[in-house]
């Protein structure tokens, strides 16, 4: 998947691709483990956020993702695909999982709510409020330049690492770095004003 490939480093560490760590950190090799993640973090939160949406909860499934990376490394087989391949399989059941567990929690609390002969939840005012959050964050990147725009929506929204985007909009990682912490800065600031 984009540019990250179960044998080849990138440049975290020692270079090792991620079978090589996966191996170390079935061991209980706690650097092996902070090199897969500098390597693997971005693609999995990209796609555990498409997958659930909601930005709190898909940092929890990461978190999930990583711990579970962490108890079964030693599960993985590499006559059965790469590295990659295992790990964004684990975050993506992982997010499917939520998206169900939370479909079926507000389905009952539907239910309960028919039968206490209560109004049940407003879906259309939580799909018209989360339309104008979406619209508010569009406003917002649209206000940053260029290049922040782009890192930004690369990193956060495509799940690319930093030095992916860099290798990618052909910068310096260190200006893509300042870019990013600055363009964060003004979304921030931005979307303070949304509250």
């Amino acid at each position: 998947m984009r540019g990250v490939t179960g044998t080849a480093g990138c440049g975290h560490g020692r270079g090792e691709g991620a079978e090589v760590l996966l191996v170390r950190v079935a061991g209980g090799d706690h650097q092996a483990f902070e090199e897969l993640y500098g390597l693997i973090s971005g693609p999995v939160f990209g796609l555990v956020r498409r997958v659930v949406r909601d930005p709190a909860q898909s940092e929890e499934v990461v978190q999930e993702v990583l711990l579970e990376l962490w108890r079964s490394a030693g599960r993985f087989d590499p006559a059965r695909g790469s590295a990659l391949s295992w790990i964004l399989t684990l975050a993506h059941r992982r997010a499917v999982d939520r998206v169900r567990s939370a479909r079926a929690a507000g389905e009952r609390e539907q239910r309960e709510a028919l039968r206490a002969g209560e109004p049940a939840f407003d879906h259309v005012t939580e799909e018209v409020e989360a339309g104008l959050e979406r619209e508010w964050v569009r406003r917002c990147l649209r206000r940053l330049t260029d290049l922040q725009r782009q890192s930004v929506t690369l990193a956060y929204y495509d799940g690319y690492t930093y030095r992916e985007v860099a290798e990618r909009l052909a910068l310096p990682l260190g200006t893509v770095k300042t870019r990013m912490r600055d363009g964060l800065n003004r979304l921030r600031g931005c979307l303070g004003g949304a509250a």
